[in-house]
């Protein structure tokens, strides 16, 4: 997939315990990505966070089950990163989802298709 020197980077901030029916939503965000050929996604989970309630969100060691923060990136051309807002917008019913611009430098798999 080549993807143009100018690009598009959405992020999505949202909460681990965040599932869409019995999957969680950073999975299911993952796969709609996947299934509509975008060129890949990265979930990193936070250490602490907190977002328009203020409730702070951390992983400290007396807090296990707490919430902790989810972000989930995706890096593609505008035209295909577009094509998964529907879904996001569908889906998330809290969190945040920016789209900014980013200059790729470079993009190869580790196997030729």
């Amino acid at each position: 997939m080549d993807l143009s020197e100018h690009s598009k980077r959405l992020r999505i901030l949202i909460g681990e315990d965040d599932h869409l029916g019995s999957k969680p939503l950073y999975e299911a965000i993952v796969l709609k990505a996947r299934d509509l050929g975008l060129a890949g996604a990265t979930v990193t989970r936070g250490l602490m966070g907190f977002g328009a309630s203020s409730r702070l969100h951390t992983a400290k060691i007396l807090r296990l089950s707490t919430d902790q923060p989810v972000v989930i990136e995706i890096t593609d051309t505008e035209e295909r990163i577009s094509r998964l807002l529907p879904f996001i917008e569908e889906t998330l019913s809290g969190g945040l989802a920016t789209i900014e611009d980013v200059q790729v430098i470079h993009y190869h798999g580790r196997h030729s298709d």
